[in-house]
């Protein structure tokens, strides 16, 4: 006997219904976020289920596959299936071409999708505490160096409008030593009046090379003459660019402080010496790639299945005489970046990674395609190394061949 149940998530309750397998509803309601509500939940199954509760299985699609509540449903044994919201709003279609919607509509929606389609959805499979701390790092790493790279794009406008001089001296603006003289100089006349002393003591406590030239390139720089702003819009612009280097300041202490975070937890997690085997991987990556695909072992069946998560694989539309490969656009985007960095690293440190990538040049790939199909081999390399227990091994990687684990 199965129960079917559809779970629609708002911020701060879930409207749910119960279902049996030929379609009728046999309860619904509105349930409050957190225990009282899980409570509830299971008072609702217990009383359609009955006797058979221990020979039922009950099956519940929720458009999420994290969060506590998420976790307490699986860890109570029932089947948790995690819809993705695109197929929930196509289905939505398939049942009200009205363009109506509620909560309680997308519970009854949720509840039908699992009945009908239950062997195409994905069950929710549990990762360890360990991987889940993993991601929730590195996801808050990543995060800040997104938002720094975002305030670093602002500060660039604002100093193209009033202070054009500071674009030349400054390769990288959020680095120490900009962010340094750019909040004791913001405007480009106190800019003009920095000493080459200030400017090397800056370098020096970036830990720049090649201070004294650089030194002398950065004052020749802001001493360069510009188009500028009248005097109030410049003292006006001067005051926003000190607000934003004070953000970048914090940005980068943050960022610096979750990366040391990164590497802990990921270090102490069983499979840490498999991915950092890998190449194109280190710490901080290595922790991303093994945080976005988690640690569960029966989450993808085969490399193919691993593959098709990352979006490195490639899809093919066939219709009549016209057939077409295109690249997965919907994918988790944390994953596809960090599994692009590697492949570009691994250009650098795998002959075997360099050797495909320049077949696939020669076939006149264009590079970010090519990089995407070295970045789809690695995934199932990746993929066979922690099914097998074994090292990343150049020489027998690419011939699709293993090496157990040294004693």
């Amino acid at each position: 006997m199965r129960l079917f149940v559809g779970d629609d998530w708002a911020e701060q309750h879930h409207d749910v219904e119960l279902m049996d397998a030929s379609g009728r509803r046999l309860a619904k309601a509105r349930l409050p976020e957190g225990v009282v509500g899980m409570t509830k939940l299971h008072a609702m199954i217990a009383g359609q289920l009955g006797e058979a509760a221990e020979e039922a299985e009950v099956v519940i699609g929720i458009e999420t596959d994290r969060g506590p509540w998420v976790r307490a449903l699986v860890a109570v044994g029932y089947t948790v299936l995690a819809v993705n919201p695109l197929q929930a709003a196509r289905y939505r279609e398939r049942l009200s071409v009205s363009g109506a919607k509620s909560d309680a509509a997308d519970a009854h929606m949720l509840a039908d999708m699992v009945r009908t389609d239950f062997h195409q959805l994905r069950p929710v499979a549990g990762d360890s505490a360990e991987a889940e701390a993993i991601k929730v790092v590195t996801r808050a790493h990543k995060t800040l160096i997104w938002e720094r790279t975002r305030h670093a794009q602002r500060l660039r406008h604002a100093l193209r409008d009033y202070f054009p001089a500071a674009l030349e001296a400054f390769e990288d603006l959020a680095a120490a030593d900009a962010l340094e003289l750019l909040a004791k100089a913001p405007d480009p006349a106190s800019a003009a009046k920095l000493t080459i002393g200030q400017i090397t003591a800056a370098l020096k406590r970036a830990r720049r090379r090649g201070v004294a030239d650089k030194a002398a390139a950065i004052q020749a720089a802001l001493r360069t003459e510009h188009l500028g702003q009248p005097a109030a819009v410049t003292a006006a612009y001067a005051v926003t660019i000190g607000a934003a280097v004070a953000v970048l300041t914090v940005l980068g202490e943050q960022i610096k402080a979750l990366n040391g975070h990164v590497e802990d937890h990921f270090g102490r997690h069983p499979a840490a010496k498999i991915v950092l085997s890998q190449p194109g991987l280190g710490s901080v990556l290595g922790a991303r790639v093994l945080a976005e695909f988690g640690d569960a072992e029966d989450r993808y069946a085969s490399a193919k299945a691993r593959k098709n998560y990352a979006g490195t694989s490639p899809i093919t539309r066939a219709s009549g005489k016209k057939k077409v490969v295109l690249a997965r656009y919907v994918h988790n985007d944390r994953l596809i970046d960090a599994l692009d960095s590697q492949a570009f690293a691994a250009l650098q440190a795998s002959p075997g990674a360099r050797a495909y990538y320049d077949r696939l040049r020669a076939r006149e790939v264009y590079h970010h395609a090519a990089l995407r199909q070295v970045a789809n081999r690695l995934v199932g390399i990746l993929h066979g190394c922690l099914k097998t227990n074994t090292f990343y091994d150049e020489a027998t990687a690419w011939s699709h061949r293993t090496q157990p684990l040294a004693a």
